[in-house]
C-alpha cells in the first residue's frame, strides 16, 4: 500500500462542503482584493496565535516586509540558521544586511552557544527559525536578544499552533512571519502569508509597505511594494483554520507512534525535541547514518513510500551564499555535516497509526541490508 508524504487531495475532499460555498461567497461578491474575508481571517488568525494580523501575498513577503519595517541599520548583521528555507535568507539579503548562518542544535533549531559566539557589535537582529514545526529555543534567544538590544523576527512558516513553554511561537519576537504554502500546516490554494505582531504602529508600517506604501489609495508615505492576501485565499483559510487544532494533533500522534516503533532501531537518529516546546510536526525528520541515507530513500520508494529531504544543502554549501559580500564566513558544521543524512518520513493528519507502522517496518527492513 503507497504511503503518501503529503495527501492535499484527501484534505480537500474531506472540506469540500465547507470549501465550495465559502468559495461561492467570493465570486458572488466579486470581493476578489481586501474586503470582508480577509479582514476576518486577519482577526481570526491574530486571535489563534495571540497578536495582531496582517495578511500577504506570501511567507517570503512576510519576511521581507517585516525585516524592511524593522529599518535595520544598513550593512549591519543578522544572524539565522543554517539549516533553513531560502526564503530566511533572501529577505534578509533583499532588505540589504548581512547574514551571519548560526550552527544547528541536535533539534535542528539555533545552537544557542553558536548564536552566542557570532554575536559582534555589527549584530543587529536575530531571526529564529521554528523549524520542522519546532519552536527555537525562544527564552534563551530572548535573554540574549536583551542583553545585546537586538531585534528578533520570528520565522514561523513551519509552526503554525507550536509552542514554547506554553506560549505560542510569533509572539516572542517584536515581530513574526508565516506562510500558507498549500503544504504547510495551515495551507491557502496558492500562496499566501501573514505578519503578526502585538506592536500595532509596526504592523502599521508592514501594512503601508505591503499596499504600495500608504494607507489610503494614491497616498503613497513610503517606498512600498504590492503583498495583498487574496479574498479567495483568505476564505480557503478561514475554513481550515478551525481544524488546525485536531490536524496538529493528529501529527503528534503519528509522530509518537514512529518514536515508539523506531526507538530501538540502529542506524538512525530520531528527532529531539526541546523540553519545553510543543511540536506541531510539519515534518518528521531523522537522519540515516553510516552514508545510508539515499540507498534508504530508494528502498522506501520501492515500497510505494514517499520521503522528502528538508533541506538537501544547508545555506552555506549553496552557490548563492558562498563567497560573497553579505555573508559573513563562519563555521556551521552540524548544519552542513548532516545535510546528507536528514530524511523526512510521511507525515501530515492524512496518515494513520496502520500507515505510521508500514513505514517503520519498511524502514526497519531497509536499515537492516
Amino acid at each position: 500500500m503507497a504511503v503518501k508524504f503529503l495527501d492535499l487531495r484527501k484534505q480537500t475532499a474531506s472540506l469540500r462542503a465547507e470549501i465550495e460555498p465559502a468559495i461561492a461567497r467570493i465570486l458572488e461578491n466579486a470581493r476578489f482584493i481586501g474586503g470582508d474575508e480577509v479582514e476576518r481571517f486577519e482577526q481570526e488568525f491574530g486571535a489563534f496565535v495571540g497578536a495582531s494580523a496582517l495578511g500577504v501575498g506570501n511567507g517570503t513577503d512576510a519576511l521581507e516586509i517585516a525585516i524592511q519595517a524593522l529599518n535595520l541599520p544598513k550593512d549591519s548583521e543578522v544572524l539565522l540558521p543554517a539549516n533553513t528555507f531560502a526564503a530566511s535568507a533572501e529577505a534578509v539579503a533583499r532588505n540589504q544586511l548581512r547574514l551571519v548562518f548560526v550552527d544547528c542544535d541536535s533539534t535542528y533549531t539555533m545552537d544557542i552557544a553558536d548564536l552566542e559566539r557570532k554575536i559582534t557589535p555589527q549584530t543587529s537582529a536575530i531571526m529564529a527559525v521554528h523549524l520542522y514545526g519546532q519552536s527555537a529555543d525562544m527564552h534563551a534567544i530572548c535573554t540574549l536578544a536583551k542583553q545585546h538590544n537586538l531585534r528578533i523576527i520570528e520565522d514561523c512558516a513551519q509552526a503554525h499552533g507550536a509552542t514554547f513553554a506554553g506560549q505560542k511561537v510569533g509572539t516572542f519576537g517584536e515581530i513574526a512571519c508565516f506562510s500558507f504554502y498549500p503544504g504547510k500546516n495551515l495551507g491557502a490554494y496558492g500562496d499566501a502569508g501573514a505578519i503578526v505582531s502585538k506592536d500595532s504602529a509596526l504592523l502599521s508600517v508592514c501594512r503601508q509597505i505591503a499596499h504600495h506604501g500608504g494607507l489610503q489609495k494614491y497616498e503613497h508615505t513610503r517606498i512600498g511594494r504590492n503583498s495583498r492576501l487574496d479574498s479567495l485565499q483568505a476564505a480557503v483559510l478561514r475554513v481550515k483554520l478551525p481544524h488546525l487544532n485536531a490536524w496538529n494533533m493528529q501529527r503528534d500522534t503519528i509522530a509518537r507512534e514512529y518514536m515508539r516503533l523506531l526507538a530501538d532501531t540502529k542506524g538512525i537518529v530520531l528527532p529531539q525535541l526541546h523540553p519545553q516546546a510543543q511540536s506541531v510536526w510539519h515534518l518528521f525528520v531523522v537522519r540515516i547514518l553510516g552514508g545510508k541515507r539515499d540507498f534508504v530513500r530508494q528502498r522506501l520508494a520501492k515500497s510505494g513510500i514517499e520521503t522528502g529531504l528538508h533541506y538537501p544543502k544547508a545555506l552555506p554549501s549553496c552557490a548563492a551564499y558562498q563567497n560573497v559580500p553579505f555573508v559573513r564566513a563562519s563555521t556551521t558544521h552540524n548544519a552542513c555535516a548532516w545535510e546528507s543524512e536528514i530524511l523526512s518520513l510521511p507525515m501530515g493528519e492524512h496518515l494513520d497509526i496502520a500507515q505510521a507502522r508500514e513505514v517503520a517496518d519498511a524502514l526497519r527492513v531497509a536499515l537492516a541490508l
